[in-house]
């Protein structure tokens, strides 16, 4: 299926020059108002599967945009689900400090504001659940944020979001134990923590960890998020 935007570069705060998958709203939103949204890769890459969930919320009347975070490494950096790419993209994670993501996550909120969008959003998947929500307590110009099993918010358990921000967790992820969980929410009641009976990855049609229940229910939750913020 042909993805229905383009490929543009950005200049994120560092001077970086950043690809990103940018896609016009199509469909019309509650009261006709104008939204953006950041959306943020797992550690794979902007691959089809996440320009794929760019032009999905484009068609629900998102303006979107969802950064490389990789470009200063790798430009362009794009993996399969083998081992051999798995630990490629780690290492490439490894490398990138959460500070470049944060001007990269800001620079695609300065630029949906420049777009006219009265209100910017955020989501975020495995890595970008991570990304999602340090960008949530550190970016500026988000009105709400969505993270999805991000494994590294334990290490900015300390840092409040200045937005409204929900997570999404599998019970069955090994990689994110539920006590982590639990810590979250013990250390953030302002944030709703969604627990899904499902694994890592959840969301994800490509992987064998795909539930199309919990992605459908978590899809629900963080629209009815980003309408009333």
């Amino acid at each position: 299926m042909a993805h229905k935007g383009e490929m543009i570069t950005l200049k994120s705060g560092d001077g970086a020059d950043i690809l990103c998958y940018s896609v016009k709203a199509e469909g019309t939103r509650p009261g006709g108002s104008k939204a953006g949204l950041v959306l943020i890769m797992e550690i794979f890459g902007v691959t089809d599967h996440i320009k794929d969930l760019c032009d999905d919320y484009a068609a629900r009347g998102f303006d979107v945009i969802s950064p490389q975070l990789y470009d200063r490494q790798s430009k362009d950096f794009k993996a399969t689900y083998s081992q051999e790419d798995i630990q490629t993209s780690l290492d490439l994670r490894a490398k990138n400090s959460y500070e470049n993501t944060v001007l990269d996550t800001q620079m695609c909120i300065d630029k949906l504001r420049e777009q006219g969008n009265e209100k910017v959003f955020i989501t975020g998947y495995c890595y970008g659940g991570s990304v999602s929500w340090v960008a949530a307590c550190r970016a500026t110009g988000l009105d709400a944020a969505s993270c999805y099993y991000g494994g590294a918010i334990k290490d900015f358990i300390d840092e409040m979001p200045k937005c409204p921000t929900i997570c999404h967790f599998g019970e069955k992820d090994h990689s994110i134990p539920m006590e982590v969980v639990r810590e979250v929410e013990a250390k953030h009641p302002e944030v709703k923590v969604y627990v899904y009976d499902a694994d890592h990855g959840f969301n994800s049609d490509r992987r064998n960890n795909y539930d199309k229940a919990a992605a459908d229910l978590a899809l629900e939750r963080t629209l009815a998020l980003f309408d009333g913020s």
